[in-house]
């Protein structure tokens, strides 16, 4: 299939655009809308068409707010890890939308998926958890085509959000996202308005051998 000039150079803003979110109105994400979301992340590459991932939504209010505990407590923690020059910034920077995103979802991954029967997986088992990613970044373009932002909480701790949500030991957290639709548009990333850190040149990450 071959896609016009025109669709390509919307892409490419759609990837420019897609921002990490933290700040959301509490306006719900219509259910239908939220589906059909989930099931473009189906739509993602897995290592042997595993289809490892496994979204688990949480709305229960006191879950949701044990999610809560745990950040605060490990953000507390890297707060007081930082570097002298680094501990006043880290301290206002908003590093989660957990009070106010209409939808929490938890995405795992599934690490021993009978489906695929184990192809591409030998040498590379971790592939599993990357096929999840990539559902995860299809989730997220997806959600902002649509209007809808998302925020990945990455400052947590896994098991303990595992054992919160009571899901089976053997699944791997890979992603908390918060979900909805944000508060403003941006058209840079967050930490580099806040000036924690800034893109660099591609041609510096591109190495031949």
């Amino acid at each position: 299939m071959q896609f016009s000039a025109e669709f390509a150079a919307e892409f490419e803003q759609l990837l420019r655009w897609r921002r990490d979110v933290r700040h959301f109105r509490k306006e719900p994400v219509p259910e239908d809308l939220f589906r059909h979301i989930l099931a473009t992340a189906c739509l993602a590459p897995s290592v042997g068409l595993s289809q490892p991932w496994r979204f688990v939504r949480v709305d229960e209010p006191g879950r949701r707010l044990a999610v809560r505990d745990v950040f605060r407590r490990c953000n507390a923690a890297a707060l007081s890890a930082q570097a002298p020059d680094k501990a006043g910034l880290y301290a206002r920077l908003k590093l989660a939308g957990l009070d106010d995103a209409p939808i929490q979802l938890a995405v795992y991954a599934e690490s021993e998926p009978a489906q695929g029967s184990g192809l591409g997986r030998a040498t590379m088992p971790e592939t599993v958890h990357y096929s999840v990613v990539t559902a995860v970044h299809t989730l997220w373009l997806c959600a902002r085509v649509h209007g809808i932002g998302v925020g990945w909480v990455s400052i947590i701790e896994p098991e303990a959000v595992t054992a919160i949500l009571d899901v089976p030991q053997a699944w791997r957290l890979i992603a908390y996202l918060c979900i909805g639709y944000p508060d403003g548009p941006a058209d840079e990333p967050l930490l580099q308005r806040a000036g924690w850190e800034k893109r660099c040149d591609p041609a510096a990450l591109i190495l031949a051998r």
